[in-house]
């Protein structure tokens, strides 16, 4: 009698689990497959083109930015190279090596800016799209490049 009602219960379990994991299932796939409201998605679209414009356009000043550091160092690490005295070659290589090391600082924080903004004008933005889960991926924003 006992290992009938084990039996039993063990089967009267799995059902349960069984029954609860199917409407689960039927749940994440009307979920998945929910048909998002056309203005939403417009909306989004929107946003999107608005935020990876603007991020694109921050990733061209950052490059020029970090390009114009090298450019700018290897002149004058040239030019300390061209001095006659150690005192002189030391003080202009330190000059070249500190300037790059401010221009690059300053190139990364204006990306660190520009990237903060596109993102955050991006969310106050799709807040006006109303329902935008499903459809909006600012899950993503973590796989940004950071811009050092």
């Amino acid at each position: 009698m006992k290992t009938q009602n084990i039996v039993g219960g063990v089967v009267a379990v799995s059902m349960l689990v069984a029954g609860v994991l199917v409407m689960s299932g039927s749940m994440q796939a009307s979920a998945a497959t929910k048909t998002p409201n056309p203005t939403t998605v417009a909306c989004v679209a929107s946003a999107v083109t608005a935020r990876e414009t603007s991020l694109g356009n921050a990733v061209m000043t950052h490059s020029t930015a970090v390009n114009n550091a090298y450019t700018t160092r290897a002149s004058a690490l040239a030019t300390a190279y061209g001095k006659t005295s150690t005192a002189d070659i030391k003080a202009g290589v330190k000059l070249a090596w500190s300037s790059f090391s401010v221009s690059t600082k300053n190139a990364a924080k204006d990306w660190r800016t520009a990237q903060t903004g596109a993102w955050s004008t991006f969310r106050t933005t799709t807040k006006a799209c109303r329902d935008t889960s499903g459809v909006a991926d600012t899950a993503n924003a973590s796989m940004e490049v950071s811009g050092n």
